[in-house]
């Protein structure tokens, strides 16, 4: 259902649902589902960040949780991104639209300053905060701007966007804009994520099929050409490394041949948390690219299994705003948010499994690394936003609030009651 038939929808406001979740289906239901999954998802990845990266925190800083310790006070400012995303209104994100992505592509195209820029692994995606030790990743605060943005562009547009000139402008080059200035730093992983937001953006407004048709060709062209004309001849390799080629240590396959192994190790049940053996400088970015195999081997099928029904489940729950709300701008932009952090993942998962060839994204909300968590984090407190306001869920947050003040009266007169009383008996 895309965003312009349901632009009219209104529901009975906070009346329960009938469906097949019954008593859970209320208007409330998407906020707990995304503020749940969201908390589990960031717990399970700080647990599996110390078990992965421990080996490597002794070999760096003789502790071994220095890494982790720096991921803890990533997630409590991711904490603090989504409290503040979440308390906005969506009419706000709705009219700052223009302003954070401006400010975003601005901060994206620091990269070029040679005093600012940080390269890492053929990557230049990274700028040093001046008179620190530390980096951001501009590119992920560019993925959050763009999805805002394209939401607030395309929702305006309406049954407009069934003409090919209305979908192109402005939305198709702004997007290429941000997209080329991520690959200038030849982050192509980063840039098929953005690629799979822009769509996911098109597809929830109602853009019609044929128009995806031409879209994906020519990102499939585009894709392709970056990887043949590339001058280092790194992406070639990966690929080259992807299709069977023998490699050994410091070559492209060296991390996916040692992923598999890991995942096939744990077995069913995996070797025991903290008791895998990969981790010991066998596998590469095991607490960053790779966590997922490390999830394979050391809690087993069981374990990854459960991290495909976390990421299925906040699937489902951003889905459920997308269908519910009546505003287009929330729908586009959840769907956008969306087709990011599920798209990433299954990316990340497909890179480990070897069915993708490494492209050097993280896994959303379990991987180690600071300005990916955080923004993540921030995504999702903008898709709580959109929850909360939901129709009916304020009116259920308010009826639950006067419940819980009403609740808190009874038991502050039983107090008073009870100190009258001793008073009395003394």
């Amino acid at each position: 259902m895309t965003a312009n038939e349901t632009a009219g929808r209104t529901d009975a406001a906070p009346t329960r649902r009938r469906s097949l979740l019954g008593s859970w289906d209320t208007p409330v239901t998407s906020y707990y589902l995304v503020l749940g999954l969201t908390v589990l998802l960031v717990v399970f990845g700080l647990a599996m960040v110390l078990s992965a990266s421990s080996v490597r925190s002794i070999t760096r800083e003789g502790n071994a949780y220095s890494i982790f310790l720096g991921q803890a006070v990533y997630a409590v400012l991711g904490v603090v991104a989504l409290t503040v995303t979440a308390s906005m209104r969506p009419i706000v994100y709705k009219k700052l639209a223009w302003i954070i992505l401006a400010a975003s592509l601005a901060l994206q195209a620091l990269i070029f300053v040679p005093s600012l820029s940080v390269s890492a692994l053929g990557n230049t995606n990274w700028i040093k905060i001046p008179g620190t030790t530390f980096t951001i990743q501009p590119s992920e605060i560019v993925k959050l701007a763009l999805a805002v943005w394209l939401a607030a562009v395309l929702a305006r547009k309406g049954e407009l966007l069934r003409q090919w000139w209305h979908v192109i402008v402005p939305a198709v080059p702004v997007a290429a804009v941000a997209i080329l200035l991520v690959l200038s730093g030849h982050d192509l992983g980063t840039a098929i994520i953005l690629m799979l937001l822009v769509a996911g953006a098109l597809w929830v407004a109602g853009v019609p099929m044929r128009m995806f048709a031409v879209g994906g060709g020519l990102m499939a062209a585009g894709i392709a050409a970056m990887i043949l004309l590339q001058t280092n001849k790194n992406r070639l390799g990966r690929i080259d490394a992807w299709l069977g080629r023998d490699c050994g240590v410091g070559d492209a396959c060296y991390q996916t041949k040692h992923g598999l192994w890991a995942l096939g190790t744990g077995g069913w049940t995996g070797v025991g948390l903290g008791a895998g053996r990969e981790k010991w400088h066998y596998l590469p970015e095991a607490h960053n690219d790779f966590i997922f195999a490390v999830v394979g081997e050391e809690l087993g099928l069981q374990g990854t299994i459960l991290m495909l029904l976390l990421f299925g489940a906040l699937a489902w729950a951003m889905s459920r705003i997308v269908v519910r709300h009546p505003d287009p701008f929330v729908k586009i932009a959840t769907g956008a948010i969306m087709c990011w952090i599920i798209g990433q993942a299954l990316v990340n998962i497909g890179v480990v499994i070897g069915a993708l060839p490494v492209i050097g994204i993280p896994l959303p909300l379990v991987s180690a690394g600071g300005s990916a968590l955080i923004m993540t984090m921030a995504a999702m407190g903008v898709v709580l936003s959109f929850a909360r306001d939901e129709p009916g869920a304020r009116e259920a947050f308010a009826a639950r609030a006067g419940v819980v003040r009403r609740s808190l009266a009874v038991v502050g007169g039983s107090v008073r009651r009870s100190r009258k009383g001793r008073s009395t008996r003394a």
